[in-house]
């Protein structure tokens, strides 16, 4: 059984998505058998480096709240990723484009290594600080998770991997996502959003029975970031 996943790096909801999904794997009987592939999604294409301004100032100006809003918002989604083992620290984190992130995470497939380039890249952004958008950063992360020195080299200084990144983002507006995470099981059930780990649970036992006979998604919604920086806690 396959599960597509669409998601962004520095996307809070992503990486507790992440996280409760193998939650809900470590308890399924057919783990196994389940094959995982991330597809890449930009919530803002346009991003660059912006050298001495927090996450906290960004979202400010982005949104337009005041910076003890945005302090508050950064407060409540750290104490809903502790909730699932995660650290976020948005203090530290860096704004950066993910364009060449996901290049990574891409290359990094074809060696059976994507999930752990993806986790590698969330775990730089949200606990470690790392600018995700450089490439001695990125060249580092990929040395880590086993890649090769030469081939990461020639694909940060190449457009590789470029027309697969924009493919994904396109083949998510032919489906309708507008925000991430976003969970597809064997094309058949879609889950939007860092659902709890029992709603993947359900998921994944629908899908592997194949309830669902037709091409129509039935999707369940949850918390998800849209474009433009918005992260809404729906449940």
């Amino acid at each position: 059984m396959k599960i597509d996943i669409w998601s962004d790096i520095m996307c809070p909801f992503c990486y507790i998505g992440k996280r409760r999904l193998e939650h809900a794997l470590s308890g399924f009987e057919h783990k196994a058998d389940v094959e995982i592939t991330w597809h890449s999604f930009q919530l803002d294409p346009d991003m660059t480096a912006q050298p001495g301004k927090n996450i906290h100032q960004y979202l400010a100006e982005r949104k337009g709240m005041s910076i003890d809003r945005s302090v508050q918002l950064h407060e409540q989604m750290t104490r809903n990723a502790q909730a699932d083992g995660l650290v976020y620290n948005f203090d530290k984190a860096i704004i950066a484009n993910s364009f060449d992130a996901h290049r990574l995470i891409h290359l990094a497939a074809t060696h059976g290594l994507g999930d752990a380039a993806k986790e590698a890249l969330l775990k730089a952004y949200f606990t470690d600080g790392k600018n995700i958008s450089d490439h001695n950063t990125l060249m580092q992360i990929g040395i880590e998770i086993g890649l090769r020195v030469i081939e990461t080299g020639e694909m940060l200084n190449s457009d590789l991997y470029s027309a697969e990144v924009k493919d994904d983002i396109e083949t998510a507006r032919q489906l309708g996502i507008n925000g991430v995470p976003f969970f597809v099981f064997d094309n058949k059930y879609a889950i939007s959003g860092a659902q709890h780990a029992a709603v993947f649970s359900d998921g994944l036992k629908q899908a592997w029975a194949e309830c669902e006979k037709s091409n129509t998604l039935v999707t369940s919604d949850g918390d998800i970031c849209s474009p433009g920086g918005t992260c809404e806690i729906k449940n």
